[in-house]
């Protein structure tokens, strides 16, 4: 796939909680599961499995990257073919969330690259749909 066949698509969101709050959000299965998917698996060291099964059966899966605690989380992302979700597959995009500290608020940037261009807006309106939720989660438990 050539760099013109891709599209990179990012959001940023305020967060009523520190980052270490938000962290938790991504990197521990039980907290993931609040506000994004109905079961998860999570690794979170470089290398380690990042699966997330979406409510109705698409199954996201990808690998932890990088890990810099409470500033960055990269891992790559990509559906299960066979689980109801577009063909793209396991670990094939990359998605990278960056935390900013702001006066005990989260400001979370969230880059996700490598699309191909006739899934970026799907995936683009996927992530307006959850990371409100996460907000919202987030934001509770601080």
């Amino acid at each position: 796939m050539t760099q013109s066949e891709t599209a990179t698509i990012e959001q940023t969101v305020r967060i009523n909680a520190r980052p270490e709050t938000v962290w938790q959000f991504w990197t521990d299965a039980e907290r993931i599961c609040d506000w994004w998917g109905d079961g998860a698996t999570l690794e979170p060291q470089p290398g380690g499995a990042c699966e997330v099964r979406m409510d109705g059966g698409p199954v996201m899966r990808g690998e932890f990257v990088e890990l810099v605690p409470y500033e960055r989380i990269v891992f790559t992302f990509g559906w299960v073919p066979g689980t109801g979700a577009v063909d793209l597959g396991p670990g094939s995009t990359r998605v990278e969330v960056t935390l900013v500290d702001d006066d005990g608020d989260t400001v979370l940037t969230l880059r996700h690259s490598d699309l191909p261009t006739s899934y970026a807006e799907l995936h683009d309106k996927g992530w307006a749909h959850f990371l409100p939720l996460l907000v919202t989660t987030a934001g509770a438990s601080s």
